[in-house]
């Protein structure tokens, strides 16, 4: 049984564009569009994907259908830009939906894009890349923002303006301007890189480190990465940007860099899940293995212990 919406109510298409005319609509209103007529924001840095979580989002949306509008603004060519909504978009083409309940907003490039950050940073899971051009968006609208107030009151609003914008955004989204900073550098990632520190290939840190390489740079990495069959660490990554600050690093010797055993595999003994499974239950985690290995090793070292005492 479909479960109706409550302190929503909903004009249909034909009341709101009757005679094929477009008719002014209220802030807050909300009414029904076609999902032929809604496309993503311009450059919108979150990604939509077929995950467990779009699988919810969907059967939610059959039983229930959409509880929450979607917030749009036209986009002067009869359709709409998507601001906040694209996952909901999607779910209800896969649900087989044709309208979307949405809110109608006049908003001008840098109060959208602030918006369209400001609503989809909610999200519980969000990728290093998505964040990444998030914040340089809303970072680069805020001082557009900044600059308009300049011209039209003669004078210089410093708040938001340089790095004093950077900490206003940084107070806004609960990260330091340090990292807020370290996040926007990844935006110089090609892309192959970045997709590397989203998948966690490379860390975070890593991954700021090689954005100040130039892509040509960034693209040799790519080939020797593949030369040596390894990832750099943040040492290697470290080492190879020093190197290219001075226009010393070449090709070759990134290959001879990320040819190098790393210090921590000198110092780690890996033992793959496939060869440990097969001496435990099928039941068993994980963290349940390394707890047991633990536990005999414990056991091992202290009969050892008792042996060289006798």
């Amino acid at each position: 049984m479909k479960k109706e919406r409550s302190n929503i109510q909903l004009s249909s298409y034909d009341d709101i564009f009757g005679d094929n005319k477009a008719a002014e609509v209220t802030a807050d209103q909300v009414v029904e569009i076609p999902l032929s007529q809604l496309h993503p924001f311009k450059y919108h840095p979150f990604k939509v994907r077929d995950d467990e979580e779009m699988e919810k989002t969907v059967e939610s949306i059959r039983e229930f259908g959409v509880l929450t509008p979607a917030i749009c603004r036209p986009d002067g060519k009869g359709g709409y830009e998507i601001l906040s909504g694209h996952r909901r978009h999607h779910a209800c083409e896969i649900a087989g939906l044709e309208t979307l309940p949405c809110i109608v907003r006049e908003l001008d490039d840098d109060a959208a894009t602030i918006l369209m950050v400001d609503s989809n940073l909610q999200r519980e899971e969000i990728l290093p890349s998505e964040r990444a051009f998030a914040y340089k968006m809303k970072l680069d609208a805020m001082k557009h923002q900044g600059e308009r107030l300049d011209r039209t009151s003669g004078q210089v609003d410093q708040k938001l303006k340089g790095t004093v914008s950077r900490d206003l955004l940084a107070d806004q989204v609960g990260e330091s301007a340090k990292q807020v900073q370290r996040y926007i550098r990844l935006t110089n990632l090609i892309p192959e890189l970045l997709d590397m520190v989203d998948e966690k290939i490379l860390g975070l840190n890593t991954g700021v480190t090689l954005s100040f390489l130039d892509d040509k740079l960034q693209k040799d990495l790519l080939s020797a990465m593949d030369y040596a069959q390894a990832v750099p660490s943040l040492e290697q990554a470290q080492h190879i940007k020093k190197l290219a600050q001075n226009n010393e690093i070449t090709q070759e010797g990134m290959n001879i860099i990320l040819s190098e055993e790393k210090k921590q595999d000198l110092d780690r003994v890996t033992l793959k899940h496939d060869t440990l499974k097969k001496y435990f239950p099928k039941s068993y985690t994980p963290k349940q293995m390394e707890d047991t290995i633990i536990k005999l090793l414990e056991q091992w070292q202290r009969k050892r212990d008792r042996d060289m005492s006798r």
